[in-house]
C-alpha cells in the first residue's frame, strides 16, 4: 500500500512565505516598480526589525526609547530593499540584518547614550590590550590584562561587564576613539542626507579588516561573534550553547569587539603616522 506523507503546516507556511518574496522580488525588479510593491516588502521582512532591535533592546537603559529604535531599523530596512544587488550572491535576510543594525546603532550614537565614563573605561582596556598585543604578538590573556591593569581577574572581567554597553556601539565608529578631546559622537557623525563619495570605500576597506581580524581571534571569540551577529542568538541562548553563564558570554564579546577595535585603531594611527612622515 502506498503510504503519503502530509508536510508539516509549519513547512509549508514558510515555503509559502519565501514564494510570496520571490513574487514580490521580480514584481519590484521591473523597470518601473511602483510604491505598493515596496510597501509590501517592507511589510514581508518587517520581522526582522523587530528581532533586530529586540535584541539590542535587552543590553539597553531603560531610559532609551525603543520606538526611536525601530523607527531607526525600519530606515534601514528601506534603504536594505532599495540597494539590495541579488548578483552579489548575497542572501537578503542577512544583509538587511546588517543594515538594520547599522542604522539602529547608528541612532544609538546620535542619543549617545552610553555614558562618557564607560567610554573613557572602555578606551582604558583597549589601549592596554593594544600595548600587550604589540608586545606579545597575540592576544593577552586575563591574567595578563588583569595584571596590566594592577587589578585581580575578578576586578578586570567585572570592568568587561561595565564597559559592555559601549562594545555594542557599531565599529564603524572605531576610528580615532583614543581622541579625548570632549567632543560628544553625536557631533562627529555625519549627516547621513549627505552623500559621502568615499563612503563605499572606506566600508568595503573596514570590512576587509574586521575579516582580516576575525580570523585571528581565539576559536570561541569568533564562535560567539557569529552566533550573536549571524545567527541572531540572544547572549542568553549562547550561554546555553556553551554551558556557561551569560556574564561569562558577555565578557567574551567585549573582549573580541575591543580586540578587533583595537585593530582598527593602530592601522589607523599607522596611516596618520605614515601622511606626517
Amino acid at each position: 500500500m502506498k503510504t503519503t506523507t502530509t508536510p508539516f503546516p509549519e513547512t509549508t507556511a514558510l515555503v509559502d512565505i519565501k514564494a510570496a518574496q520571490a513574487a514580490l522580488w521580480k514584481r519590484y525588479r521591473r523597470p518601473e516598480p511602483d510604491n505598493s510593491v515596496e510597501n509590501e516588502l517592507i511589510q514581508q521582512y518587517l520581522p526582522l526589525v523587530k528581532t533586530v532591535v529586540g535584541r539590542l533592546a535587552m543590553t539597553l537603559p531603560p531610559h532609551v526609547d525603543i520606538e526611536d529604535l525601530f523607527s531607526a531599523g525600519m530606515v534601514g530596512l528601506l534603504n536594505a530593499v532599495r540597494h539590495f544587488d541579488p548578483k552579489l550572491g548575497t542572501v537578503f535576510e542577512g544583509y538587511a540584518r546588517l543594515r538594520i543594525r547599522g542604522a539602529v546603532l547608528d541612532e544609538l550614537r546620535r542619543m549617545d547614550w552610553v555614558p562618557r565614563s564607560v567610554h573613557v573605561k572602555a578606551r582604558e582596556v583597549e589601549g592596554v590590550m593594544r600595548g600587550l598585543e604589540q608586545q606579545k604578538g597575540r592576544l593577552p590573556t586575563d591574567e595578563e590584562m588583569a595584571k596590566a591593569m594592577n587589578v585581580s581577574v575578578s576586578d578586570y572581567q567585572q570592568t568587561l561587564e561595565d564597559i559592555r554597553p559601549a562594545t555594542f556601539v557599531s565599529l564603524d565608529a572605531a576610528a580615532h576613539q583614543d581622541v579625548d578631546d570632549g567632543t560628544g559622537q553625536n557631533e562627529t557623525i555625519a549627516d547621513p542626507r549627505q552623500e559621502e563619495p568615499g563612503e563605499d570605500v572606506s566600508r568595503r576597506e573596514l570590512a576587509r579588516l574586521i575579516s582580516q581580524r576575525l580570523n585571528t581571534l581565539p576559536d570561541m571569540q569568533r564562535k560567539v561573534l557569529a552566533l550573536y551577529y549571524f545567527e541572531d542568538l540572544r547572549l542568553r541562548e549562547i550561554a546555553e550553547v556553551f554551558g556557561l553563564t551569560e556574564s561569562r558570554i558577555c565578557q567574551i564579546h567585549a573582549k573580541a569587539i575591543l580586540a578587533i577595535r583595537s585593530s582598527i585603531n593602530r592601522l589607523d594611527q599607522r596611516k596618520l603616522e605614515s601622511m606626517a612622515a
